[in-house]
């Protein structure tokens, strides 16, 4: 079986979870296809979509939104799953998907929903950031309690919850 993963990603870490799941269904004996969103490969083929979307300034990237309206039809011939990347998801509660609220507003606006769903804390990288986002990233920070030093580089990914979407996936592909 083929699956397709694809992600859009400001900053890499998207891309990052993205193929850490591929790695898992690839040692699951899947096919997996890794790629960037805005140029996705052949679509016709995978019986199965990911789509991983990072969230900057408390918004997914205009192109996750257009794809997902745009092949909402053809992702629901197939198993599918969907999966957003952002900060807000390293408190309590904001890593289940039906909490969090980047990813319930953008399944509302797209009108479809997935097999699984959920949203996964990514990474704070001052020192890479633009000085102007480094600033609004830290006042937000400042803003809901979370690290403001501009030397901060840490990954709040839960790798278990990571390991756990793809094994749900991975249930319902087994499915007959």
């Amino acid at each position: 079986m083929t699956i397709l993963i694809l992600y859009s990603t400001t900053d890499g870490h998207t891309k990052t979870i993205c193929h850490y799941i591929g790695q898992y269904f690839t040692r699951h004996g899947y096919d997996v296809n890794v790629a960037d969103l805005s140029s996705p490969p052949e679509l016709a083929a995978p019986q199965a979509v990911l789509i991983g979307a990072g969230v900057r300034y408390g918004h997914h990237r205009p192109e996750v939104l257009a794809f997902l309206r745009n092949r909402r039809d053809w992702l629901r011939t197939r198993h599918s799953g969907v999966f957003s990347v952002n900060l807000t998801a390293r408190k309590p509660g904001r890593d289940q998907a039906e909490r969090n609220p980047y990813l319930r507003r953008l399944l509302a606006q797209i009108g479809w929903r997935p097999d699984v769903a959920a949203a996964f804390a990514g990474k704070l990288d001052y020192p890479r950031y633009r000085w102007l986002d480094r600033q609004l990233i830290r006042g937000i920070m400042a803003l809901t309690g979370g690290p403001t030093d501009p030397t901060t580089v840490q990954v709040f990914t839960d790798w278990q919850a990571v390991d756990a979407f793809a094994l749900s996936l991975m249930r319902r592909l087994r499915q007959p």
